[in-house]
């Protein structure tokens, strides 16, 4: 017996539109400032920034793909794109700031000049369209690994972006060269926390771990507790999706009736308590002789 599906009751399709669309304007500006300020620093940020437009149409095209049916040849639909999406976005994000963070460490023992003050408007143009985009996302980046990868691709590229305001702001009236490459690796190495995590998470899901969050100790609990269930076996818990999770099990009971109101009861006792989506529960006769082949010590 499983519990219905249903897609995320969130819809991002409106602020991936409105992400994108900002972030692409943000490009086309600061690759013309580049080019007419003679700023490599720009231009290759305005390149950077064009990595993070791809990530978001990344974790959106995976959001509209999880949203698609069943087929007889992926039955479950494609609802793991979700997953794939969050590590690829992980990877690209650990990159990324590789990559920052290796031009910064190069700079601080040879500190070049910020190129003026068109440098310090366009980073602040970069502030806040990458923090409008950031909040855009920033009720579901609690609850979906995939929102979250869009998220600190946006948090990472506003943190970027202030730390050469406040670097430019501290040049322009000390002069001290090193204070952008330093905040910049002070920046890189704090997203990098929230980076590694997800790439964590992600590694995991993609793997068939058990999603952060679930009590599978309290899921023993509660179906050991079951008043007819003298046994279980082959209890599995896994994500779906970055947004749903699914269980199987088997439970062996002291009667031969099956009542479809005691499986209903524990499949909504596992959604309300323990967020459980899809729940497939095979009920299998104590009393028989025949025992069910996955009830064995060297199965998974």
């Amino acid at each position: 017996m499983s519990h219905s599906h249903h897609h995320p009751a969130n819809n991002y399709n409106r602020a991936f539109a409105i992400g994108i669309s900002l972030n692409v304007i943000f490009v086309v500006i600061e690759a013309s400032y580049g080019i007419l300020a003679d700023s490599l620093a720009l231009i290759a940020d305005a390149g950077h920034n064009l990595s993070d437009v791809l990530s978001l149409l990344l974790a959106w095209g995976a959001n509209r793909l999880a949203t698609r049916p069943s087929s007889t040849m992926r039955t479950y639909g494609l609802r793991r794109v979700t997953i794939l999406a969050s590590l690829v976005s992980a990877v690209l994000l650990l990159l990324a700031l590789g990559a920052i963070g290796w031009e910064a460490f190069g700079r601080l023992f040879d500190p070049q000049p910020v190129e003026g003050r068109i440098i310090i408007i366009v980073a602040s143009i970069g502030v806040v369209i990458n923090s409008i985009t950031a909040w855009l996302f920033m009720d579901g980046q609690q609850h979906d690994l995939n929102i979250r990868a869009a998220y600190l691709h946006m948090a990472a590229d506003a943190g970027i972006s202030l730390g050469v305001v406040i670097a430019g702001v501290i040049i322009l009236f000390s002069g001290w060269l090193w204070i952008d490459p330093l905040l910049s690796l002070v920046i890189v190495l704090v997203i990098l926390i929230g980076t590694w995590q997800l790439l964590r998470e992600s590694l995991n899901l993609s793997v068939d771990a058990v999603p952060q969050g679930i009590d599978m100790q309290g899921i023993r609990d509660y179906l050991h507790s079951i008043t007819q269930v003298i046994e279980m076996h082959d209890l599995h818990v896994w994500a779906l999706s970055t947004t749903e999770t699914a269980l199987t099990v088997h439970l062996v009971i002291d009667h031969t009736t099956i009542d479809n109101a005691f499986l209903l009861e524990i499949q909504q006792h596992l959604h309300d308590h323990f967020d459980i989506e899809h729940s497939t529960i095979q009920v299998e006769n104590g009393a028989a002789e025949n025992c069910c082949m996955l009830n064995r010590a060297e199965c998974i």
